[in-house]
């Protein structure tokens, strides 16, 4: 075994649970580079004309014809860019194990950096390796078309890398995707040093063979070598799970922002130059992510810091098949996708003499016009989530629109109501049947979703941010 801890074929090839076939490699260093790409390339190149000496580095791949035109609506001006760590050996990539360089490439970093509307927050979603999905039909490499399976949604990736991920994730999620950006791992190091180092903290002191990761218990900053063998350990640091290896790696991601983004790095042209060329040149985007759409996203961008950065994993639990797998946990994720959809920018604050409604002041009977069974109590239970005070109407005739009507004094609730309901129109008052301080939502057959009351995404279940302590839980 070659005693160079860059030589990478070794590492995770002895996990017990995994069958040979399986190699993981080093393919989660894009975990690090492609958050580092997103955070570096939108968060900086409005302060500096340096994106012109650095974006001949990057290269690029029609995904469009692949993806093809059955996509999800936008239902917001929210920015969703797919990132992607590869763990091609092609080019300067083939040392990092070199009996894989025929195999075709992986990636087990899938994150979907979800900048929200208005630019003064963004959250990176990671989707883990080992998360069981319906994977769609996708055009390989050869011209072939790999048939639609159930899968681990890294292998999605394999099967027609960046398109294919896009429409594993869009058919999951309804999340609309924008542009993507796909890393591999040759430029880690360079970015770690042109950072100056990445500050971790660790509970007790390591020393792994495989790795030859030493340090000491508590806080370094790292980068090169160490940094390499830090973010690939798996059994030497933790549970050994992916789980645990992902917030770790979550946090090695925020404090690698935090420090660009606060220490001068991205002040200091010579810095952020050196930063930029290490991690443009490994680098692919979509066609449509040009220098011109990567300046717009940057200047929209300008006011965020790094505390409004957030990493959170999808909700998901032990797959129903194969307790060694995850799945999506229901209904979580689907609330979180929703969440997703409908995130808005922070509203104003009211005119003087509004009054602020709020869900809990809001009290809903929900009819079922739809003609679909259990369409109100499916209402109801998303409604009382938000924190509205809602009960069964019952079953009325079917109709096509959603209405909302509202009783003496709840004009005002109906309204609040109406907003977050897309295919509602204006509240009318009620004429027959009405009850003083109620809102009636009669669910038609173009019900579609409701939107979330709150502004944002709302705080996620282990959530990590940019400028939490990195000792915190450690």
């Amino acid at each position: 075994m070659n005693s160079n801890p860059m030589y990478m074929e070794y590492v995770d090839d002895a996990d017990p649970d995994r069958p040979a076939p399986e190699r993981r490699g080093w393919r989660i260093l894009g975990w690090v580079s492609v958050g580092l790409s997103a955070v570096m390339v939108a968060g900086s190149l409005a302060a500096y004309g340096v994106y012109y000496k650095t974006v001949g580095n990057i290269a690029h791949e029609d995904v469009n014809a692949n993806v093809g035109p059955n996509r999800p609506k936008k239902l917001n001006s929210a920015m969703n860019i797919l990132l992607l760590g590869s763990d091609t050996r092609a080019g300067g990539n083939a040392k990092y194990g070199r009996s894989m360089k025929n195999e075709p490439p992986r990636s087990d970093t899938m994150i979907l950096l979800h900048l929200s509307p208005g630019g003064g927050q963004a959250m990176g979603i990671s989707f883990p390796r080992d998360l069981m999905v319906p994977i769609p039909a996708c055009k390989t490499k050869n011209g072939s078309t790999a048939a639609t399976s159930r899968g681990q949604i890294n292998s999605s990736f394999t099967n027609g890398g960046a398109s294919c991920v896009i429409k594993t994730i869009e058919g999951i999620s309804n999340v609309k995707i924008d542009h993507f950006m796909q890393v591999d791992f040759n430029g880690f190091k360079a970015i770690t040093n042109a950072v100056g180092g990445v500050d971790v903290c660790l509970t007790k002191d390591v020393n792994d063979r495989q790795s030859k990761l030493r340090l000491s218990r508590g806080r370094h900053t790292i980068k090169g070598e160490t940094a390499l063998a830090y973010v690939r350990v798996r059994h030497g640091l933790g549970d050994g799970s992916d789980t645990d290896r992902i917030k770790r790696q979550q946090k090695f991601m925020g404090s690698l922002a935090n420090k660009a983004m606060s220490a001068g790095v991205l002040s200091n042209p010579n810095k952020l130059l050196s930063l930029l060329n290490a991690t443009t040149k490994s680098l692919t985007t979509d066609e449509d992510l040009t220098p011109q759409v990567m300046m717009r996203i940057a200047q929209g961008m300008q006011g965020m810091t790094s505390g409004k950065l957030r990493f959170v994993t999808v909700p998901s639990g032990p797959d129903s098949l194969d307790p060694n797998r995850v799945m999506l946990r229901q209904p979580d994720a689907s609330n979180f996708f929703s969440a997703v959809r409908n995130d808005k920018t922070v509203p104003s604050e009211p005119k003087a003499g509004a009054t602020k409604v709020t869900p809990s002041q809001v009290k809903v009977r929900v009819y079922n016009a739809s003609g679909i069974e259990g369409q109100a109590s499916r209402v109801i239970a998303a409604l009382e989530g938000q924190g509205f005070n809602a009960s069964l109407g019952g079953n009325v005739t079917p109709t096509a629109a959603t209405k909302v009507l509202y009783g003496p004094g709840a004009d005002q609730q109906a309204a609040f109501l109406s907003k977050l309901i897309p295919t509602a129109p204006a509240p009318a008052a009620r004429t027959n049947g009405a009850a003083a301080g109620v809102v009636d939502l009669a669910i038609g057959r173009d019900w579609t979703t409701l939107k979330s009351a709150k502004a944002g995404i709302p705080k996620q279940q282990g959530e990590i941010r940019a400028t939490d302590n990195i000792c915190k839980g450690s």
